[in-house]
């Protein structure tokens, strides 16, 4: 419907902008929302809060729970997610207190088309930078705190993954934030930090840097009716009175014109049959 989405985790708020008329609308959730996908028919989007996911139904407010694990001691919330090609939803978490030295405990969560959910990574600081590959073949994803986006192997079948390697790792100062995938399979990775979304080959080549006009630029998304608009959302949590005044676009959501295609957004799709 030309719209693009993006959530206000801290302030627990979900924003839609209708981008031909740049109307806006605001929608209060009861819990920081880390991620979301959109459903497969309906007002109704999979929501990943805080505590769990659910379905939120963006008319009404109505929210219904899913699952809510147990978290694991030090684990914080769930933070950055995405539905697969195939119509799966991932999301993982993210330890209380990013650097304070103790283990981590965040993992990533796959819930499948029948509610089922799944545990398939762990002993990460701050999950992000979710995306696949055009094919599926490959899944990629980050952990922020220790600066590095990881490759996987992905079956998309199935919905398992394997074979990790290190893709990348941020320049100095930096940490791999959102991301995603163009569709010549490109790597968009909002670069929290240094202010830039850097951008790979799928060989983990850097090939180029968008600057962006705020520091913590924290994630990417391709809208816009050709797919050629680079969306990038922003973050103030944590600068200073004097970096703020210094930064007056911290914050803000920037939107670039560009010579890429980005592929549209997969929608989590359901099977109501739970096992």
């Amino acid at each position: 419907d030309q719209s693009v989405w993006w959530t206000d985790i801290l302030d627990q708020k979900l924003y839609r902008c209708s981008w031909p008329d740049k109307d806006i609308a605001v929608y209060d959730t009861p819990e920081p929302l880390g991620s979301f996908a959109f459903k497969d028919d309906g007002p109704v989007i999979l929501a990943a809060f805080a505590s769990g996911f659910a379905w939120f139904n963006t008319d009404t407010l109505e929210v219904i729970w899913l699952e809510q694990p147990e978290f694991l001691p030090g684990e914080g919330r769930f933070n950055d997610g995405r539905a697969d090609r195939q119509g799966r939803f991932w999301s993982g978490t993210m330890v209380s207190n990013p650097g304070d030295g103790r283990p981590p405990t965040g993992r990533l969560f796959c819930m499948d088309a029948r509610q089922n959910l799944s545990r398939h990574e762990q002993a990460l600081h701050i999950s992000n930078g979710l995306c696949w590959s055009p094919d599926s073949k490959q899944m990629y994803f980050a952990d922020s705190l220790r600066g590095e986006i990881y490759r996987y192997d992905f079956d998309g079948q199935i919905g398992t993954i394997g074979n990790k390697s290190i893709f990348s790792k941020a320049p100095a100062g930096g940490a791999p934030d959102g991301a995603g995938v163009d569709a010549s399979g490109r790597i968009w990775s909002a670069t929290w930090g240094i202010g830039k979304v850097l951008v790979y080959e799928a060989d983990g080549n850097l090939i180029a840097e968008v600057p962006v006009p705020a520091s913590q630029p924290s994630c990417i998304a391709f809208g816009g009716e050709n797919l050629n608009l680079l969306f990038v959302t922003s973050a103030r949590d944590g600068l200073s009175g004097d970096e703020l005044t210094s930064e007056r676009s911290a914050g803000n959501i920037f939107v670039y014109q560009t010579n890429a295609t980005g592929l549209p957004e997969s929608q989590y799709k359901t099977n109501t049959a739970k096992a």
